[in-house]
């Protein structure tokens, strides 16, 4: 039996982690949980997979979910933590085997980062993770031995293509992105789309900031710096193509001009199963996959015009060092801005560009550093929305 702890279980990914560890009884224990500041449903998750650990993100959250379990006839209670600390103990229990941090943002990096230092399997759903700190991470998990698994769809795909050959003999990389609601809008309309309009995501129910990065592929580049960490293939080898119907998750092309490609139908629950289950494969029967869809796929290149943010992402990735870090901390400060209706939507490639150019160049040499470097990049950030306010 597999023994999980789960960092944003209150999350999309952490809620579908433990769909799925429901539907396959007996294959693994959650040890261990941690939430922001959802208690309902985190006291939901802990009366139903009775956790030893969890964590919220400040104590007043910590002591409602107490509160809540005690009034649910709770016994006995996990123990109860709170903050990064609090986290961080989550992801280093002694009894914890696989760590899935799902968290959202650079909250989730430290206790990401002291799980692979405590010689924890990581699973990763948190883009910042790698995006922010790829150079801590990637060289934790090397000299420990351990491998991360990836946990988005596009680079869960790409995993188990590459189980088809050596590292050595895969020359390219292709994710895939639908092209969000903007694919075919006018390009003179699009610095004024509305937050309803940005939030229409075509194919994928996701959180409020991903869905806005998917309308400005900031997150589909997020996944290319994700790829280069993950796999280690530069920026050039790392390639992007508009694929509407999301049928193909990604591809990979070998020496000899062989290209594998990984297909499925569009449910999050299924990388999150390869992920847990890894090296195994485990049966599932509630995931028929729609032949029919496969009568139309279709590719094109991405249009920088029309999708700046993903040319801003190969930049900071190319240029490297904490560039991609002050990339995330820019566009997260730009979409939240955006989501408030402080800006219009034109600017989040603006105000990501400025940071880029005005936020000096560093080499990190900790966690600390990361986060130090994420602040300076959002301080610039919000001196910069004044510059676009709607």
């Amino acid at each position: 039996m597999k023994r999980l702890g789960i960092l944003g279980s209150t999350g999309s990914i952490g809620r579908n982690c433990l769909s799925v560890i429901e539907e396959l009884p007996g294959q693994f224990r959650v040890v261990s949980l941690t939430a922001g500041e959802n208690v309902n449903l985190m006291a939901e998750q802990v009366v139903a997979v009775r956790p030893d650990f969890v964590s919220m993100a400040h104590e007043k959250a910590a002591n409602s979910l107490r509160k809540r379990l005690k009034e649910a006839g709770c016994h006995p209670l996990p123990e109860i933590a709170h903050g990064p600390e609090g986290m961080k103990q989550a992801s280093t229990l002694a009894e914890v085997d696989l760590v899935i941090s799902s968290t959202v943002g650079v909250f989730g990096l430290p206790a990401t980062y002291a799980a692979l230092l405590s010689g924890k399997q990581v699973a990763l759903a948190n883009k910042e993770v790698l995006v922010s700190a790829g150079k801590l991470i990637t060289e934790a998990a090397k000299e420990r031995n351990l491998e991360l698994l990836p946990v988005d769809s596009e680079h869960n795909g790409v995993h188990q293509c590459l189980r088809a050959g050596r590292r050595e003999e895969a020359c390219r990389l292709v994710l895939t992105a639908s092209g969000g609601p903007f694919l075919h809008t006018p390009l003179e309309q699009l610095p004024t789309m509305s937050v309803e309009r940005a939030l229409d995501h075509p194919t994928w129910k996701m959180g409020n900031r991903i869905t806005i990065d998917s309308a400005t592929m900031m997150n589909k580049g997020f996944e290319v710096i994700e790829a280069c960490w993950l796999f280690g293939f530069s920026p050039q080898q790392v390639k992007v193509k508009i694929h509407p119907q999301s049928t193909v998750h990604s591809l990979v092309e070998f020496v000899d001009g062989s290209i594998l490609a990984q297909l499925s139908a569009t449910d999050m629950k299924i990388p999150i199963r390869y992920a847990l289950s890894y090296p195994k494969r485990v049966a599932s029967n509630n995931h028929a996959f729609d032949w029919g869809s496969l009568s139309v796929l279709q590719f094109s290149e991405p249009d920088t015009n029309r999708f700046p943010c993903l040319r801003l992402a190969y930049q900071a990735m190319e240029q490297g060092d904490s560039y991609p870090c002050a990339l995330n901390a820019a566009d997260e400060v730009a979409v939240a801005a955006f989501l408030e209706r402080k800006i219009p939507f034109g600017a989040i490639s603006r105000i990501v560009g400025d940071v880029l150019q005005n936020v000096a160049s560093r080499q990190f040499s900790g966690i600390e550093d990361v986060l130090d470097h994420d602040q300076l990049a959002r301080a610039r950030a919000r001196e910069m929305l004044s510059r676009y306010r709607n």
